[in-house]
């Protein structure tokens, strides 16, 4: 079966478009996506080889996790959202996605999977523990997890995690942690602009610009001015 799964990527691969990956996910020597591979496939490209193999045991989406090519791990993420969302267990698949966090390791892997399973399966449970020990992981990818599963609570109009992490990643020193908290910032402002308005007047002179420009990107531009200020 892996077999035929990644004939199946390969198919749709499009091999003039690696450089400018690579590029993107900043691959090269101290970047941080230092040696991922990738073979060219488009997003919703991997999304239909995904639906066609969503019935894959676990044991095969482990390997295809256990890959280096970058496109058989977003493959077996996306996998894991459809396996999750149709499954009668679904502590098993929350389970395994925190077991396997590590490959779970780039940033467009977390976005699309992390608030659809961590965080989706923390709504339902109420136990958001986890997420304040992995803010605190050495791993920059099990702390952007911590941060993206939020989104799932911002749609539901709940905002306290959101804002705790925000608030314990204010020092964090990767610029995806600053685009990541940023983002959840702006998501909360979108559905009470009282509440992201009365973070950021809390904050704003100590937050990483970035982290700050991603927050306000809708905001007027006489209110970027006035948060932009040292």
């Amino acid at each position: 079966m892996i077999k035929k799964i990644r004939q199946d990527l390969r198919k749709v691969s499009e091999p003039d478009r690696i450089p400018a990956l690579q590029n993107f996910f900043k691959t090269g020597p101290g970047q941080y996506g230092e040696g991922d591979i990738f073979i060219g496939v488009r997003v919703p490209n991997t999304r239909k080889v995904a639906t066609k193999w969503k019935d894959a045991p676990l044991e095969v989406v482990d390997k295809l996790l256990d890959s280096e090519i970058h496109e058989e791990r977003l493959l077996a993420c996306l996998i894991l959202v459809q396996k999750y969302q149709k499954s009668e267990n679904k502590e098993e698949i929350y389970n395994f996605y925190w077991k396997n966090a590590k490959r779970v390791n780039n940033w467009d892997l977390v976005d699309l999977t992390a608030h659809k399973i961590v965080g989706d399966y923390m709504l339902e449970t109420g136990d958001t523990s986890k997420l304040y020990e992995l803010v605190q992981s050495e791993n920059l990818w099990e702390r952007r997890i911590s941060v993206i599963s939020t989104f799932a609570f911002i749609m539901e109009g709940k905002f306290d995690d959101s804002l705790k992490l925000a608030e314990l990643l204010l020092k964090d020193e990767h610029d995806l942690i600053h685009k990541a908290v940023g983002w959840m910032l702006r998501e909360v402002g979108k559905r009470n602009l009282k509440v992201e308005e009365k973070f950021l007047d809390k904050h704003y002179r100590n937050m990483p610009r970035t982290m700050l420009r991603y927050a306000i990107e809708r905001f007027s531009d006489e209110r970027k001015k006035h948060y932009m200020k040292k």
